[in-house]
């Protein structure tokens, strides 16, 4: 096998052998850490942070929850093809990460609201130069896409 492939499925087959960022990442736990790299490691605690923020559900609460406080039900309905199982697991593991805040009420029925903690704005901004980098990039992008096409069909 070659070097700098992965046996295990499900992979791309290419791990990054530069020094890691983060501690316990690093195959030898040695180097100097260079925040522009990270392990593609399953068990590599930035690779975990970041399949987790970069899914597309957590991408949508995160840009939703800009500024206000959502109930769980307005959550579902605003975003379209989210199942009720999935809302809720994305919303766990949000809140597990401290990037959500959820907030119970007392009453009959219950009513459970949904913000960003302060962590959770932060990111909220990055997500921001990610959306607007991609709008002005679109076309771009559409205009790829259509020569890759072309070219695999033929």
């Amino acid at each position: 096998m070659e070097e700098g492939t992965s046996k295990s499925p499900g992979t791309s087959g290419v791990t990054i052998t530069a020094p890691t960022a983060s501690r316990g990442c690093h195959p030898d736990g040695a180097g100097e850490a260079d925040p522009f790299q990270w392990d593609t490691r399953e068990d590599c605690e930035v690779r975990q942070i970041l399949d987790r923020i970069a899914d597309k559900w957590s991408l949508l609460v995160i840009a939703l929850l800009e500024n206000r406080v959502v109930r769980f039900s307005q959550l579902r309905r605003e975003i379209d093809g989210v199942s009720q199982r999935m809302l809720t697991v994305t919303l766990r593991q949000l809140e597990r990460d401290g990037l959500v805040r959820r907030t119970v009420h007392p009453t009959v029925p219950p009513r459970v609201d949904y913000e960003l903690t302060p962590l959770g704005a932060t990111l909220h901004t990055t997500i921001r130069a990610l959306v607007t980098w991609t709008e002005r990039h679109q076309s771009e992008i559409a205009t790829a896409r259509a020569h890759y096409d072309a070219r695999t069909t033929a």
